[in-house]
């Protein structure tokens, strides 16, 4: 409520209170509200739900518009067992694994000894790295089976899980999509998201260091494929891993909404993704530009959170005290907050993103330095002093990440900071 955007708004209404479950995710409320405001459509962003299937329908039988594809891609692409099958009968690449859910551990143990180890355990209802386990020793496959269940029953509402290989050192890179209800589809190129922590993305940019041509246009006529195959609509998200040693992609999962790091499509191609969502909503055609040629220049994303890197990324909500954003030609910085604002403990601790366009790589990477400097946070710790580390990283400059690296390289790497580029 002390958003700038509420400050914005012709109208609000409190939809409940501080819990996520008795306001942002009652969806009773929230369509009682929209009724009672003569909304006709509801956007959802990209948390809550967003992705919740049974919202895009009850919004449909309300008569009001879901900002976003209907009810049967949401379900189709959300189970990731179906997601598998269906990619699979489009031709795409899926990482080995279970032919679909295994609901037991006798069913499970033969599967994961046919797959191998590691292998990796995850939820087919939910995303974020909840209900997502690692085994490297079938010795422990048991304890953490059960692990995972528990974690995805308590997450999701939904236990069930399924295998795949694990993959140590693998890209994370997912094309942006878009199809319109006149059955045009396109891609918008890809974002490279290898570092991470704990399955969530730090850092994000475009075009990926690590794909040559041939790969990356490969990689984008598998995800229109999904799309025209499911008869998607709206703004929409084709994961992959990429084995950059055997230049070898595999689809993992789709997210059938707007990324968090879609400004860096927007700044790369010169695009309002949100506008178009909801042109497409409104039953209008693409506009979007043909994907002709990969666009110049190099965007890069750097999530700043009200986290502590050195407490291993813990929330540290509180008041912000002072904050000086960075300017200048090709920088962006999304926020909601504002000195004085106080970051409540009941959400995500993401407080802005800072985009940056270059018109290479080393370009946007020099940029970023400058506008991590410039910009000043105080009053709780952030993830501005780690982006600067990173910065500092040779493997980083070079294009050596891969999905594990902050956990597994980046620590022992921060007093390599003096051999980096």
């Amino acid at each position: 409520r002390k958003s700038p955007h509420v400050f914005a708004a012709d109208q609000s209404i409190c939809i409940g209170p501080h819990s996520a479950a008795d306001s942002y995710l009652n969806q009773t409320a929230l369509i009682q509200t929209a009724l009672a405001s003569e909304c006709d459509a509801i956007y959802p962003g990209y948390g809550f739900l967003a992705e919740n299937a049974d919202f895009a329908e009850a919004c449909a039988e309300a008569g009001i518009i879901f900002v976003g594809p209907d009810a049967q891609a949401i379900r189709t692409m959300g189970d990731k067992a179906v997601a598998r099958k269906t990619v699979q009968s489009l031709g795409v690449p899926v990482v080995p694994g279970s032919p679909g859910v295994v609901e037991t551990l006798d069913v499970a143990r033969p599967i994961a000894e046919e797959i191998g180890y590691p292998l990796l355990i995850k939820a087919s209802a939910g995303g974020g790295g909840r209900g997502m386990r690692v085994v490297r020793d079938p010795a422990d496959f048991d304890s953490l089976f059960k692990q995972a269940h528990a974690e995805a029953e308590a997450a999701f509402g939904n236990g069930e899980l399924y295998l795949e290989r694990f993959f140590d050192r693998v890209r994370h890179i997912e094309i942006q999509v878009f199809g319109d209800a006149h059955g045009n589809s396109t891609h918008l190129w890809e974002r490279d998201c290898s570092v991470q922590r704990r399955h969530q993305k730090l850092i994000e940019e475009a075009p990926s260091p690590a794909l040559d041509m041939d790969t990356r246009l490969k990689m984008a006529e598998a995800a229109v494929a999904i799309v025209d195959g499911i008869g998607y609509c709206n703004a929409g998200t084709i994961e992959f891993i990429y084995d950059v040693d055997r230049g070898e992609f595999f689809f993992i999962e789709m997210n059938t909404r707007i990324q968090v790091e879609h400004p860096v499509t927007e700044m790369l191609t010169g695009t309002d993704l949100v506008a178009e969502q909801l042109h497409v909503a409104a039953g209008e055609r693409l506009s979007l530009p043909q994907p002709d040629q990969l666009p110049t220049g190099s965007v890069i994303e750097w999530r700043i959170c009200a986290e502590d890197p050195d407490a291993d990324f813990i929330p540290r909500p509180g008041r912000i005290t002072v904050m000086d954003r960075p300017d200048g030609p090709g920088v962006r910085f999304d926020t909601h907050v504002y000195p004085d604002y106080q970051i409540p403990p009941f959400y995500d601790s993401m407080i802005g993103k800072l985009i940056v366009y270059g018109k290479d790589r080393a370009a946007a990477l020099e940029a970023s330095a400058h506008a991590l400097k410039s910009l000043r946070i105080e009053g709780v710790p952030t993830t501005i002093p780690f982006h600067l580390e990173v910065l500092e990283h040779s493997a980083f400059h070079d294009g050596g990440v891969h999905t594990r690296w902050v956990e597994t390289e980046f620590k022992d790497g921060r007093s390599a900071a003096g051999e980096s580029t």
